[in-house]
């Protein structure tokens, strides 16, 4: 039978059909020895094949059947990996699987389904929250679409699709448990993922290490961070905020991490563990007074208060560091049982070396090696290159000290943004070190319609292809992720494409495969939204600082409304935004108003023929926001202008209009699950074993998406915001009491003839936060309302007569 879907199949004929690589990397010459190591070290093939069909069952319970999986070898691939696509040679007998898939691993053997339901049944898969799957379009059992009799083959250009960034595991993993990790772990074999970090539970591990090193339960309680800020007392970032951590967390989170484990290693992953960067606690000090510990600087907190703040780093060439070092390997292979052989290690994000000697510095990165290799003689050192992009410590010498310091292919390096600041141009290929393409794209899980889908169709390809090319493989280092399905659904297929992908003809397939029709409208609207929110090229990087979810902190009175600073065209370490009061980051916005509103329009417009549509209904939502966001910060921008020209009823005004826009928008955001702040409190309070778990996993979960990190009664915190989410019930319980505040303020100001209260206004704002984070205030955890009603009448209201 001919697939249902024409187009699409006459497209990924130009995409797929013995899609071979051309050449291999110099880079994946220099790791070939460990991929030798884990193809022969990976679960066999039948564990992998169960675990395939497990996969499949819950993905497609129905059709089950209409499918057989095979795990072939590399040889038979053409010499790397690949997955295979042939009709069946039972097809024809009534019951019979209709489609055979064979991969190198089980995550080839998903990559190909989700390839086959993408391309021949007009499919869509991505996260739950941001619209799930639509599986309408596939045929029933017994006419599943035929491939063409010579079957379809797709090999890897590179060996590697690498997954997550350091901090993911506290913006988006930090409250799951087993069955939402199961969920992720499906979505990240359909999508190719075999690189993916494991770095849940490793505080029991380090608490069974250090205890060995005589350091107390008690003492280890100030060196842990709370649940949602693990990842930065990880990095050495902080200490105890949030914490101390309950008995309770760290058994149910080491039982969590090896049903994590062991599903990768039944797929054919690789998990990548964390290794020891030389954070330690500071009990370490006085038990070995004599070893090489730094207590570091302030990072963030507003009066380096050293209860939280300023950590303590073991030096690397300290014998001690070693010891450490493979102690920690070593406990993880006793708990776990198995390795992939590949570490993560960032001993220098945000952590400047003391002296820039490229000696020294060659001297720290062979002991940091050391101590991974002590502990497992095949390990190979996985480093995130964001240190590169924004510390001006590191240049050229230095940059090549550290890198050249472990023996060529026991170091690989992620490229962290490479899609806007790609740095193996520069770097002349990291002067010669294999490294991985990442597309970074979110910061902190913020929400924000953004994306440079040109780069993610180009670069990774072009970076290949370059000479002496050491690139060996492409990545997702997102710091949230439930966001943007289209970039994530482009990016993924890039870890099986061998030439640049055409975005335009991309765009209108996805349109028809995320909703399950094609309709005109849509494809129109969605060729709109790639000229314009998905083609920033301005080299910014995309923060949100909506004036919604991250309201100014300043004097209106020292707004420069035609020159607002705007400093998002270069990368700066964190919180040199924050330190200057009178300081109005501007919101980025790359593209035009109007033609976003006029898609909005579109979608709006198709909205009774889709109406049925979880994807479509999570678009309109997002949408819909986008282009409110982008109208509230006008409308703020109009408030501070009627209030330098003192007319306070322009103020009274604009500022009540505001007010009940962010609670309109609140009304919108209610309309999918996408967008509900109550699944990540509830989540969180799931996690606990008593009420008093229960009130500070819940503080942790509502801080770090308010004030972050600490504040006086005057000083907010210098991370505020930077967590901030659009989500229903966060924005009409707290930011819209906030805006109200500080409009409040404006008016006072006018109304009395005297200047803006600006200690006034952190006093009341800051105080709201505080009593806000202790809230055990419920939200609803599922969406009640009609997402089109809701956003035609937004549209009409607020955007229909909107000039740009």
């Amino acid at each position: 039978m001919g697939s249902p879907f024409p187009a699409i199949f006459s497209l990924v004929i130009v995409f797929s059909v013995f899609l071979l690589a051309q050449s291999s990397t110099i880079g994946v010459d220099y790791i070939s020895r460990l991929l030798e190591i884990q193809d022969r070290e990976r679960a066999p093939p039948s564990v992998q094949v169960t675990a395939a069909v497990g996969v499949l069952g819950r993905l497609l319970p129905s059709h089950s059947s209409g499918f057989e999986f095979l795990i072939v070898s590399k040889e038979q691939c053409g010499g790397e990996s690949c997955f295979i696509i042939r009709n069946h040679p039972s097809a024809t007998t009534p019951g019979a699987p209709e489609i055979l898939i064979a991969g190198v691993t089980g995550v080839e053997v998903l990559a190909g389904v989700h390839w086959y339901l993408k391309y021949w049944c007009g499919s869509h898969i991505s996260w739950e929250k941001t619209g799930g799957v639509q599986l309408h379009s596939i045929p029933k059992l017994g006419f599943l679409p035929r491939v063409q009799d010579s079957g379809v083959l797709v090999q890897r250009p590179v060996p590697w699709n690498y997954y997550q960034n350091a901090v993911t595991s506290s913006y988006s993993f930090a409250w799951w448990d087993w069955r939402r990790w199961e969920k992720e772990i499906d979505w990240m074999a359909l999508h190719g993922i075999n690189l993916p970090l494991a770095f849940t539970g490793q505080e029991a591990i380090w608490r069974k290490v250090f205890q060995k090193f005589n350091i107390s339960s008690s003492e280890l309680d100030d060196f842990f961070g709370g649940p949602a800020f693990l990842a930065w007392s990880r990095m050495g970032n902080l200490h105890r905020w949030g914490g101390p951590l309950p008995q309770s967390w760290f058994d149910q989170q080491l039982s969590l991490q090896k049903k994590i484990l062991s599903r990768m290693y039944e797929l054919g992953m690789t998990p990548v563990l964390p290794a020891f960067s030389g954070n330690v606690p500071a009990a370490l000090k006085s038990m070995f007074p004599s070893a090489k510990i730094t207590r570091l600087g302030n990072w963030f907190s507003v009066k380096s208060d050293l209860r939280w703040s300023c950590t303590y780093l073991l030096d690397a060439t300290d014998p001690l560091f070693i010891e450490i070092g493979k102690a920690f390997i070593e406990k993880q292979l006793d708990e776990y049982g198995s390795t992939g052989h590949i570490y993560n290690c960032d001993t220098f994000d945000e952590n400047t070396p003391p002296i820039d000697d490229p000696d020294y510095i060659s001297s720290l990165g062979a002991a940091i090696f050391k101590g991974m290799q002590s502990g497992d003689s095949d390990a190979v050192w996985l480093m995130q290159g964001w240190l590169f992009s924004y510390d001006p410590f590191w240049r050229p010498p230095q940059m090549k000290a550290l890198l050249h310091s472990v023996p060529v292919g026991k170091l690989v390096v992620l490229d962290l943004f490479a899609e806007v600041k790609p740095l193996w141009i520069t770097s002349e290929q990291f002067y010669g070190v294999p490294y991985i393409w990442c597309m970074l794209h979110n910061f902190a899980g913020n929400i924000e319609m953004y994306g440079v889908l040109d780069a993610v169709a180009s670069g990774p390809v072009e970076a290949r292809i370059s000479e002496n090319s050491t690139m060996v493989g492409v990545g997702m280092s997102m710091e949230g992720i439930e966001q943007n399905p289209v970039v994530y659904d482009l990016m993924s297929e890039m870890a099986f494409q061998h030439k640049t992908v055409d975005v335009q003809a991309w765009i209108d397939l996805y349109s028809t495969r995320r909703y399950g029709h094609s309709i005109p409208l849509i494809r129109d609207a969605w060729n709109i939204l790639y000229h314009t929110i998905y083609n920033c090229t301005d080299g910014a990087y995309d923060k949100n600082r909506d004036v919604i979810v991250a309201f100014p902190d300043i004097d209106p009175s020292f707004m420069v409304l035609e020159e607002m600073c705007h400093h998002q065209d270069k990368l700066v370490p964190k919180g040199e935004l924050l330190e200057n009061e009178y300081l109005y980051e501007k919101p980025h916005l790359w593209y035009s108003t109007s033609d976003v509103i006029r898609a909005l329009e579109l979608f709006i417009m198709s909205g009774d023929k889709l109406s049925g549509s979880n994807t479509y209904r999570y678009d309109l939502v997002d949408l819909t926001r986008q282009a409110l966001a982008k109208y509230a910060n006008q409308l703020f921008l109009t408030i501070i202008e009627a209030y330098q020209l003192n007319d306070i009823h322009e103020v009274s005004y604009h500022s009540q209009k505001f007010l009940e826009l962010v609670e309109d928008m609140d009304m919108l955001l209610a309309c999918h699950e996408g967008f509900l702040l109550g699944p990540w409190l509830e989540s969180a309070k799931q996690l606990a074993r008593d009420a008093e778990q229960e009130k500070q996993f819940e503080w942790n979960a509502r801080t770090q998406i308010t004030m972050w990190f600490d504040n006086t009664e005057e000083e907010a915190s210098l991370l505020r915001d930077y967590g901030n989410k659009y989500w229903s019930g966060l924005l009409q319980d707290y930011y819209g009491p906030r805006a109200a505040i500080y409009f409040k303020f404006l008016k006072e100001s006018l109304q009395n003839g005297h200047s803006f209260r600006l200690k006034n206004w952190r006093r009341e704002w800051i105080k709201l936060t505080n009593d806000w984070q202790k809230s055990q205030k419920l939200f609803p955890v599922e969406s009640v309302r009609d997402a089109l009603q809701i956003s035609r009448r937004l549209y009409n209201k607020y955007l229909l007569s909107t000039d740009e």
